[in-house]
C-alpha cells in the first residue's frame, strides 16, 4: 500500500502514483509529443488501485473496504502507466522513447508525497516494522517504527542526484529505465521493512517489484539485440 484513501488526510497525496506522472505528461506536451497519452493514463490508474487491492486483500476484514478499495500503489502506477506506454506504441508503431521526461516529475512526486505520508502518522499505513534503531520514530502509539517514508524520500532525492550526473551518458529512453529498475529494486527492499501479509516470504509490492525487473531485464535484452550492429561482410 501506498496511499489510503483521501479521508485519512494523506497531506501531498494529489502530486504522488497518477498525479506525478500527470506532472511528467504536461513536461512531455511541451517537448515531442506524447504517444496515446489516454492509454498511459489508463494503465496508471488501472495498475495503482490493482496493486494496492492485492497487497490490502488478505487482511481486509481487518483494514475494511474502505482502506482496500480507496487507496493507490506508486509502483503499481509506475508499472501500469509503463505497461500502457508499451502496448500503446506497439500499436500506433510509435519508436521514439519519451520516458526521460517523466523521471524528475515523480522523484518530486515521491519525495513530496513521502513527507505527507510521514506527517499522517499511522493512518497513512505506510510506515516500517518495529526497531531498536536511534531513528526509530514513535507515531503516537508508544512503538518506535522505520520511518520507511523518509526513506524513500532519501531515494528520490538521491536518484535525481544521480540523474543529473549521468542523464547526458545515456541512450534516449535510458534514464527512464535506469529510474524503473532502480525503483523496482528500492521497493523490493524497502517493503521487506513494512507489515504487509506476505506470501511466498513477499509481500504483493515486492512480488510486483520483483517482475518488474525480471520484465525490465528480458527487454533490455531484446533492445541490445535490435540495436547490435550488423556484422561487416
Amino acid at each position: 500500500m501506498d496511499c489510503p484513501a483521501p479521508p485519512d488526510g494523506c497531506f501531498g497525496a494529489w502530486i504522488r502514483g497518477p498525479h506525478a506522472v500527470l506532472l511528467g505528461y504536461w513536461a512531455a506536451r511541451a517537448g515531442p509529443a506524447v504517444v496515446a497519452s489516454v492509454r498511459r493514463l489508463l494503465g496508471v490508474g488501472l495498475g495503482a488501485k490493482a496493486l494496492h487491492i492485492l497487497t490490502l486483500l488478505p487482511v481486509a476484514h481487518e483494514v475494511g473496504w474502505v482502506a482496500l478499495f480507496g487507496g493507490k500503489s506508486i509502483l503499481g502506477a509506475i508499472l501500469g502507466g509503463h505497461l500502457g506506454v508499451e502496448v500503446a506504441k506497439k500499436l500506433v508503431h510509435e519508436t521514439r522513447r519519451t520516458g526521460d521526461l517523466f523521471v524528475f516529475p515523480l522523484c518530486v512526486g515521491i519525495a513530496v508525497g513521502r513527507v505527507g505520508c510521514f506527517l499522517t502518522g499511522l493512518a497513512d499505513g505506510t510506515y516500517g516494522n518495529p526497531t531498536a534503531l536511534p531513528w526509530g520514530v514513535d507515531f503516537g502509539d508508544g512503538v518506535r517504527r522505520h520511518p520507511t517514508q523518509l526513506y524513500e524520500v532519501g531515494f528520490a532525492v538521491g536518484f535525481m542526484v544521480i540523474a543529473l550526473l549521468v542523464r547526458k551518458r545515456l541512450r534516449e529512453g535510458g534514464l527512464w529505465r535506469l529510474f524503473l529498475a532502480a525503483y523496482c529494486l528500492w521497493r523490493l527492499l524497502i517493503d521487506g521493512l513494512k507489515p504487509y501479509p506476505a506470501l511466498a516470504g513477499l509481500n504483493a509490492i515486492q512480488w510486483a517489484a520483483l517482475a518488474g525487473l525480471v520484465w525490465l531485464a528480458i527487454s533490455e535484452i531484446r533492445l541490445r539485440k535490435q540495436t547490435r550492429p550488423e556484422p561487416a561482410p
